[in-house]
């Protein structure tokens, strides 16, 4: 018998409260609300094993969401002392500890777990699933794929999951914005590296960024009236509280107004340029 995971069991018993799976050495008991109809010692039946609230080993006939070996992503249904509770479609919800959370957890949060056995034989939600991750995806330079974030680091960015099983990066030169785990993203794949793994992009190749990052500022400065209070030569740290992006980025876009001659920088300003 393999806790966290579905097997196929012989019933070597029938009692009033369902019926035991097993051998005589070694059995569970599925409960009876869950035993089929017409069912008799001898006959297999497909079960997930979990342990119940008092840590009895059961089976169930349900499809859990997620097994051992696999990864999902689940919904926070509540919180408590120690961590946070999952739906994963038994009648048990599964405990995600504290120190196996990338993040604190709260209702109706989504995350990206794995199950793990801990010391007392109980089976428990991790998000620490970097180890996990495949590196084969079948993605390329320039694709567009959908993932979840499921860590964030000052030092690296944020890591994504994509398709829940490819391991992908948003480098931190590239995080802009409030970016948070649990957080589904759409990106393009900016680099395959040579190990497989991915580096995303939430931004679209230059010329179209460009256009777009243009219109951001211009609409910012209409509703500055009509001007911004620096000019390209401001600090990053300034662009990227103001834009969400970084200042070659920005540098590009007023390049492009000034092309166009939308704008013109004074000595301090940059301001819409008025016919």
């Amino acid at each position: 018998m393999q806790l966290g995971k579905r097997q196929v069991l012989t019933v070597v018993k029938k009692v009033d409260f369902g019926v035991y799976l097993g051998s005589e050495k070694e059995k569970v008991l599925l409960p009876k609300r869950q035993v089929p109809e017409g069912i008799e010692a001898g006959d297999p039946i497909e079960v997930f094993l979990y342990k119940d609230s008092d840590d009895r080993l059961i089976a169930t006939t349900n499809e859990p969401k997620i097994e051992l070996g696999e990864l999902a992503v689940l919904s926070v249904v509540d919180t408590g002392k120690f961590g946070a509770f999952l739906d994963w479609g038994l009648e048990k919800d599964l405990f995600l500890p504290f120190k196996q959370q990338t993040a604190q957890m709260k209702k109706g949060d989504q995350c990206l777990v794995s199950l793990y056995i801990d010391k007392s034989e109980r089976l428990c939600a991790t998000m620490r699933v970097y180890e996990l991750l495949r590196s084969d995806s079948p993605y390329r330079k320039d694709d567009e794929v959908e993932g979840i974030i499921y860590d964030i680091s000052e030092n690296f960015g944020a890591f994504v999951a994509v398709d829940n099983q490819f391991s992908a990066l948003i480098p931190k030169k590239d995080v802009f914005g409030s970016f948070k785990v649990g957080q589904s993203v759409r990106a393009r794949v900016a680099a395959v590296k040579p190990d497989g793994k991915l580096d995303l992009s939430i931004k679209d190749k230059i010329p179209m960024q460009m256009d777009k990052d243009a219109q951001i500022i211009l609409e910012k400065m209409e509703r500055n009236g009509g001007k911004l209070p620096f000019t390209d030569k401001a600090d990053p740290e300034i662009i990227k509280k103001e834009f969400q992006m970084s200042k070659n980025a920005f540098k590009r876009a007023i390049g492009r107004l000034l092309k166009e001659k939308k704008i013109e920088i004074t000595e301090k300003t940059i301001a819409i340029r008025r016919k």
